[in-house]
């Protein structure tokens, strides 16, 4: 069997790590057994923010929309109420950049869901 010398594939692997960690503070950027670990880390945090960020825009979208009802006479659970029982199906999303991009639009939505 012939010879495998495993020099190129360690160095690649240790340089990829270590360019991943780039930016990272003190020896979390230059030591490999501790950009290793910081690289691990921030993939965990990275893939747990991904499922938050959702979470939070939601909440966000959730309290500019009862900001924006409020100032026009109603709760945001009627307007979800309302719009439950009219079957009117515009996401939250779309609603709270109306309510903040478009403020004429949404009061006349506001009127025509009442």
């Amino acid at each position: 069997m012939t010879r495998v010398k495993r020099g190129v594939s360690a160095s690649k692997r240790r340089k990829n790590v270590l360019e991943d960690a780039k930016g990272y503070r003190w020896k979390r950027s230059s030591l490999y057994r501790a950009a290793k670990q910081a690289v691990i880390k921030a993939g965990v945090y990275a893939y747990r923010d991904r499922r938050t960020k959702k979470r939070s825009m939601r909440r966000l979208w959730i309290t500019r929309l009862g900001i924006a009802v409020r100032e026009l006479g109603m709760k945001y659970s009627q307007l979800i109420n309302t719009m439950t029982v009219k079957h009117i199906e515009v996401d939250r999303k779309v609603l709270s950049q109306m309510a903040m991009e478009n403020p004429t639009i949404f009061a006349k939505f506001i009127e025509k869901v009442k």
